[in-house]
């Protein structure tokens, strides 16, 4: 212990150590993920350091996590004096910080009246209970689109398109349609009397605002206005995964929330997670309105953890200081100048930036995003090879002007990668 002691003090370096520790990593944890890029000690606001002590501007934020950044004094404090006050009680007591979190996000998503949420610990626990909550409205179809990404749980995994994700644990559970990602045509058909006829009725489609893992690809304009049209007129759920996009990482609350995306419409469902509690692990499910809230009855869903006092606690602290520093708008102000930065610094490589606010893909003139992602690493900079040529930007919602120039410099002097580098294009987490 002493060993990992030292290299969390401020300016501790230790060459050589970052070897030793993927060794170790090697032998010890399960091969999921593959050998570690870096081994990381240490982080402040948005940057980290890694065994050795070289220093990173943290452009992934643990994949869109740590919206405050890193070792932020408001959340730290949060979650110290929570856990020195009361830990975990279950669900089968209350408590004041998850209470407080419940209204906090019925407010912010302004749900109706009837309104309900569910706390559970991860997006993946999250989309897993939307998914019970389908079952619950009847027998049935439910809808997602190629190019999602949902989760790795068997529900979640079952709404996710990726077919390598899939085949090793197949059969999933069933009942699932994929259409066209943004096909507004595809999704007529899926609900038209034909398919209904053929396949049964839809109960329900979930659909990512901003498909993160596919690049950051954004639904068109009108696509969740008509498919809010046909949910309606089915009955069916209009289920939004903001697991990624919600609690500002787009500059609003949620992605929906920005006209051109949601068109002003009220969903059924939302789920959340990632950059909610900050770094500490919680999601969220909102139920809007009566019929949604009451799908789920007693004894129907549960979690040990889901909503536990400290959890709540991070969430409370992260929701605060997001309202309190106005980070929705440098969230807004930031993620612009960045991506005007990049488009104009010049670099063959790059062909446009697409996204919102601060979840933006670099999207590339060749399939040499991991190339690109292994070069920024040597220069300093996280970022995320998203699709062969696609790097994904996710930073804390903290990042500064400075810093934005700072990531497109280094685009600017970008050399065209020749050789192929050891940096995986896939496996986000939930």
């Amino acid at each position: 212990m002493s060993d990992l002691l030292a290299l969390t003090e401020p300016g501790s370096v230790a060459a050589g150590f970052s070897a030793q520790w993927t060794d170790r990593y090697t032998h010890a944890v399960m091969d999921t993920f593959g050998p570690p890029q870096r081994v990381l000690v240490r982080g402040e606001g948005c940057y980290v350091w890694d065994a050795d002590g070289k220093r990173y501007l943290d452009l992934l934020a643990g994949i869109a996590v740590n919206a405050l950044g890193h070792a932020h004094p408001t959340l730290t404090a949060a979650i110290s004096a929570q856990l020195g006050t009361l830990g975990h009680v279950s669900n089968f007591f209350g408590t004041p910080t998850q209470i407080a979190l419940a209204e906090s996000l019925l407010r912010l998503a302004q749900a109706p009246d009837g309104s309900r949420v569910f706390l559970t610990n991860s997006g993946t626990e999250a989309l897993e209970a939307a998914f019970k909550m389908t079952r619950r409205v009847g027998p049935g179809r439910v809808l997602a689109l190629e190019g999602a990404f949902h989760g790795r749980s068997m529900g979640a995994l079952a709404l996710t398109h990726k077919q390598a994700y899939r085949e090793p644990f197949e059969p999933l559970p069933g009942g699932v349609e994929h259409v066209a990602f943004g096909d507004t045509t595809a999704l007529d058909e899926a609900f038209s009397p034909a398919a209904v006829a053929e396949r049964g009725p839809v109960v329900a489609l979930v659909v990512e605002p901003l498909q993160g893992e596919a690049g950051v690809r954004p639904l068109p304009p009108g696509y969740l206005a008509h498919a809010r049209r046909l949910t309606s007129d089915a009955g069916a759920l209009l289920i939004l995964d903001e697991v990624q996009t919600g609690v500002g990482r787009t500059g609003s609350w949620f992605a929906y929330q920005h006209p051109e995306i949601g068109g002003g419409i009220v969903p059924d469902v939302v789920t959340l997670a990632k950059g909610l509690g900050g770094g500490f692990p919680v999601g969220a499910v909102i139920a809007y309105g009566e019929r949604a809230a009451t799908l789920l009855g007693r004894g129907q869903h549960g979690s040990t953890f889901g909503g536990n006092p400290v959890a709540a606690a991070a969430a409370l602290a992260t929701l605060g200081v997001i309202e309190r520093d106005g980070l929705l708008g440098q969230v807004h102000d930031v993620g612009a100048l960045l991506r005007e930065e990049i488009e104009l610094c010049g670099s063959p490589l790059v062909r446009e930036v697409r996204g919102r606010g601060l979840l933006l893909a670099v999207v590339l003139n060749a399939p040499v995003a991991a190339q690109v992602a292994a070069q920024a690493l040597e220069a300093g900079f996280v970022m995320n090879p998203v699709a062969p040529d696609a790097v994904r930007l996710a930073p804390p919602l903290i990042l500064t002007a400075e810093q934005a120039r700072e990531v497109a410099g280094f685009f600017a002097t970008l050399s065209l990668p020749t050789e192929p580098a050891d940096v995986p294009t896939e496996g986000e987490t939930r």
